[in-house]
């Protein structure tokens, strides 16, 4: 998201050096480069204008402490400001949804027809069920779209929420009714209610969803938004945000647009906090937007709160004490305790995924390698050692050339594929012997040239 600022703004780092103190001239350079990024990522003309004025009010006779250059000074000052537009002057509390009413706390999800509603639905309910320990009911008011109905059913069950059934002959505000007497009745925490889309705002349609907002009175209010709509995301939050007490906004598939524009002008238009960011099509592709940790990664400072985010919910505790507690006691790290280790990462979203949550300098220190055939020969190295027995699993000596012909065979890849897979399984086990004795320098060297992709 918001590449191109990430890019400037390290370019112009460099250049701003030696000055004691952030003045109108040392700055003025770098803040024609943010702007020019800003607009280049379709935020909006005033959200940029007000951005400039109050980074440039913040930031003149800053002191530059001994250990900054002025550009890293001004980079701070913008990282606060960015965050304070993303919604962090709002407090952490704006950004968490609200759960104070009776139960079931209704959430009501509003957006445009194509913006990845349904899905986020699926994904919100998976969060909710995971993250909050709340049992939901979802439901889909939207009686137009062909198998918009189905493909809520689907994505529920595969979130693990229970479904609500509707049929596209009845009408949105019976089906919101319904669905919120059966949510009491069945004891559900939460009612996530799908409403139609459009392909573009019209009066009829503002009015059946200012009907079942009426009828149902959702504590959460939330309007989806496409974060590659650009300009028009601004026009539709403001029709949405006139037509409904809005309370919160989610991005969507902010993993496939570098620009990212929308989550800035979004905000600034409509005075709402974004409350969830969709970053992958999975289900589990749904963040807490945190408006801090967004701006420093949008600024290449990394989320690292994030990837260790990822690290927890990834890693399975007691494997990995359980293999620790092996390793120390002298058993040794075998194939399958390898093929556990690869998993892990696949938890963690794959290369791709950590390295974009890594600071700059060590995305571009990573920058020659290809995240996604660094993620295809992981996958590849797992078919490798599904097809070893048992015995080659846990004891990887035995094979030797006629077993790695068959075991090629089997995975559909050549020998050559399988001496290399072997080669990086020696370099882990090598790896884990010097952890458990302490040596984490030398653990280090030897991680050197491991991961498939990243030599």
């Amino acid at each position: 998201m918001l590449d191109n600022l990430t890019q400037r703004l390290a370019k112009v780092v460099k250049t701003m050096r030696g000055e004691a103190r952030l003045t109108e001239a040392n700055t003025a350079e770098m803040l024609r480069e943010v702007r020019m990024a800003l607009l280049e990522a379709d935020v909006a003309l005033p959200a940029v204008r007000e951005f400039i004025a109050k980074v440039k009010e913040k930031a003149m006779g800053e002191e530059v402490i001994s250990s900054l250059t002025p550009g890293q000074a001004l980079v701070g000052v913008v990282q606060r400001e960015m965050a304070a537009l993303m919604g962090a002057d709002l407090g952490p509390e704006a950004t968490q949804l609200s759960f104070a009413q009776q139960p079931p706390a209704i959430i009501l999800m509003a957006g445009l027809q194509g913006v990845g509603k349904t899905t986020t639905v699926g994904k919100l309910a998976k969060y909710l069920k995971e993250e909050k320990k709340k049992k939901v009911l979802t439901v889909s008011a939207d009686v137009y779209r062909p198998a918009a109905i189905a493909q809520l059913k689907t994505v529920s069950g595969q979130a693990g929420a229970d479904f609500f059934p509707s049929t596209p002959q009845d009408k949105p505000v019976d089906i919101a009714l319904a669905a919120l007497d059966w949510a009491k009745k069945h004891y559900h925490d939460v009612l996530i209610v799908d409403t139609a889309g459009r392909l573009g705002i019209d009066e009829e349609m503002m009015k059946e969803i200012a009907a079942v907002h009426g009828a149902i009175k959702p504590i959460e209010t939330l309007f989806v938004v496409d974060a590659m709509l650009g300009q028009d995301a601004i026009n539709t939050a403001k029709a949405f945000n006139d037509a409904l007490p809005l309370t919160g906004i989610v991005l969507t598939k902010l993993d496939g647009d570098s620009r990212g524009g929308a989550a800035l002008s979004v905000r600034h238009v409509t005075g709402k906090p974004i409350k969830f960011a969709g970053v992958s099509e999975k289900l589990d592709g749904l963040e807490a937007f945190d408006p801090s940790r967004m701006a420093s990664r949008v600024l290449g400072m990394g989320d690292i709160m994030a990837l260790v985010e990822e690290a927890r919910k990834g890693v399975d505790a007691k494997a990995a004490a359980d293999l620790a507690a092996k390793v120390k006691s002298g058993g040794k790290f075998d194939m399958n305790d390898f093929k556990a280790q690869l998993g892990q990462m696949k938890k963690m979203g794959g290369m791709a995924s950590l390295v974009d949550k890594l600071p700059a300098q060590f995305q571009q220190a990573a920058g020659g390698a290809n995240m996604d055939q660094a993620d295809k020969q992981v996958r590849r190295m797992v078919g490798i050692i599904d097809s070893m027995t048992p015995a080659e699993r846990a004891k990887p000596d035995l094979i030797k050339a006629n077993r790695k012909r068959r075991i090629a065979a089997g995975a559909g890849v050549q020998v050559q594929e399988v001496n290399r897979m072997l080669n990086q399984f020696e370099q882990m086990q090598t790896m884990m012997k010097k952890l458990s004795g302490g040596g984490m320098m030398k653990m280090m060297r030897a991680m050197k040239g491991m991961m498939p992709g990243m030599r």
